[in-house]
């Protein structure tokens, strides 16, 4: 009976050695975070490809299949995922707990009136795009952590020395950025949707118009003349879009005015330049070489 306890007593042991948590991102960018802090001891999984809109993702059973057993759903939140909530519902996991990362970020665009359909997809709850502004990720990283820790505490040093970790190396890379970027504070330029403000904040960029007319609205030919009298009139070299629109409208505008269009993508693994954020932020810099 005692070398059955005993083995019963290692089988346990091991059991919590080898336990993870659980975790469903809606989003690449947070998965990749879940990784560098939890690396093993998590199992993490996403919703929305990093060559998808997360606007828009459809809602499919195997989704909610997904959240079904795990502990943990991380969401940008501010209503980039208006898909989020079905799926939470439809797991049916009662134990899940729902994170949004945007409760400690300063928002941008807020909107102080009334929003509705016309005004095209404007968030009522401010510009979700918080990500790309660098000291937002860490913002988020650190909520992470913390998330971890209140459903692993055990493991909790491991956690803040990962998180540690990875600041310290995001730290180094933002002043390589602000490095790079300090020419460019002033610089006015083109964008395909209103998800820049951020990252035109952090590095002192302006964005003078949007390809869109409205947020998410479909560029029109007058609204084209309009953007390019705009590009014409201020010298703009670039136009910046996510690489997951169509380059249609952006490319017709370069031909005329001599702009350049640079395709990026803002989420990870949305193209091969972009298998972790601080790759994906590299790529994004790199877009502003010679304007």
């Amino acid at each position: 009976m005692k070398k059955i306890v005993i083995v019963l007593i290692a089988i346990l042991s091991m059991a919590n050695v080898f336990a993870q948590v659980k975790v469903v991102t809606t989003t690449t960018v947070i998965s990749d975070f879940v990784r560098e802090i939890g690396k093993e001891k998590v199992k993490v999984d996403y919703i929305c490809r990093g060559d998808q809109d997360p606007h828009f993702v459809e809602i499919l059973p195997t989704y909610m299949l997904k959240i079904r057993n795990v502990d943990l759903f991380i969401k940008v939140g501010l209503g980039l995922e208006g898909w989020a909530q079905q799926l939470i519902d439809g797991s049916r996991n009662s134990k899940l707990h729902v994170v949004d990362l945007s409760e400690n970020i300063s928002k941008r665009e807020v909107p102080t009136t009334k929003t509705d359909g016309s005004q095209g997809d404007v968030h009522p709850f401010g510009n979700p795009h918080y990500w790309l502004d660098p000291e937002n990720a860490k913002i988020m990283v650190k909520e992470i952590s913390e998330a971890l820790i209140a459903r692993d505490p055990a493991n909790a040093a491991y956690y803040e020395k990962n998180t540690h970790e990875y600041l310290h190396r995001l730290d180094a890379k933002m002043k390589e950025w602000q490095a790079a970027m300090a020419s460019k504070r002033g610089k006015k330029i083109i964008t395909f949707h209103a998800s820049w403000i951020y990252f035109c904040e952090r590095y002192g960029i302006v964005a003078a118009g949007y390809v869109e007319p409205k947020p998410g609205i479909a560029p029109s030919p007058s609204h084209n003349a309009d953007v390019i009298n705009i590009v014409k009139n201020n010298g703009i070299k670039l136009i910046l879009m996510e690489n997951f629109y169509s380059d249609a409208a952006p490319n017709q505008i370069a031909r005329l005015t001599g702009a350049k269009v640079y395709k990026t993508a803002t989420a990870v693994g949305g193209s091969p330049q972009a298998p972790s954020y601080i790759a994906m932020m590299d790529s994004i810099i790199k877009a502003f070489d010679g304007i």
